[in-house]
């Protein structure tokens, strides 16, 4: 039987932005597959609760999604359960610590960082696609979407992040050719691009540096971000409000990407 409620699944949505995207897609009416790293009995206590509240039917998938032979059994799991999947939501991903100046950069830590937030985006999102066609859930009767987030390091440069930075750019491209291959399918592909936002991995990167930049108004909204801001915008996009878009970045940034004249 398939479910009355459009469904999603999140990556990486145990904490951070994307569990405030899986409190705000709940909300707004949508079934939710959690997905993370953790067994669900290593879950932090009453978090799958927390988001029933809303009213909708939230399950849990451990994922990783580095390993690509599981990306197929997590799709399934989704598309068995709810009887359809309408929504992916790709957010799991790393930044590279300790920040490393690019002429220092080892190379696992390159690679960590091409495994987690480009290669298994990249494939996670072909095997949803693939899914979403084989079982004939195409056309434009129903809004289906693929969200990738990235980063305002897409297009923002630190060279002390250079992994960070340079699989953050791929996945603007990455969104680019899915939205020009599945558009005939009526599969939307947005990238969002979070700006300074208020999260342990950006608590973990241990300076005052935007802190500095939103005193001295290099940041137009001054304040952090937060994982509201974001949950927000992909709530948006899944629900199919701006339907006639694709491929396209979107910055939940403050006003942070707006080039001051002098």
């Amino acid at each position: 039987m398939s479910s009355p409620r459009p469904v999603a699944l999140v990556t990486g949505s145990a904490q951070g932005l994307g569990l405030g995207t899986a409190h705000e897609l709940a909300r707004n009416g949508f079934d939710v597959v959690v997905s993370d790293l953790h067994t669900e009995a290593d879950l932090p206590d009453g978090l799958l609760d927390e988001l029933r509240t809303h009213g909708t039917t939230i399950a849990y998938y451990q994922l990783d999604i580095t390993d690509l032979t599981a990306h197929q059994a997590a799709l399934e799991f989704v598309a068995n359960t709810f009887g359809r999947f309408d929504t992916l939501v790709n957010n799991a991903g790393i930044a590279t610590r300790p920040l490393t100046d690019i002429l220092d950069i080892p190379v696992d830590m390159f690679d960590r960082a091409v495994d987690i937030n480009l290669r298994g985006t990249f494939f996670l999102t072909q095997a949803y696609a693939n899914l979403v066609i084989a079982r004939g859930w195409t056309g434009f009767d129903t809004y289906r979407s693929i969200v990738i987030v990235s980063s305002i390091a897409a297009e923002m440069v630190n060279t002390d992040r250079a992994p960070y930075c340079i699989t953050k750019s791929a996945l603007t491209m990455v969104t680019k050719l899915f939205a020009q291959r599945l558009a005939e399918y009526g599969i939307h592909v947005h990238e969002v691009r979070p700006g300074f936002m208020a999260t342990a991995m950006t608590a973990s990167a241990g300076n005052t540096i935007v802190d500095d930049w939103i005193r001295d108004g290099r940041v137009p909204i001054a304040r952090w971000g937060n994982a509201t801001d974001i949950g927000e915008t992909i709530a948006t996009l899944a629900l199919g409000r701006l339907p006639y878009m694709t491929g396209q970045p979107i910055w939940v940034a403050g006003g942070l990407n707006l080039p001051p004249a002098p």
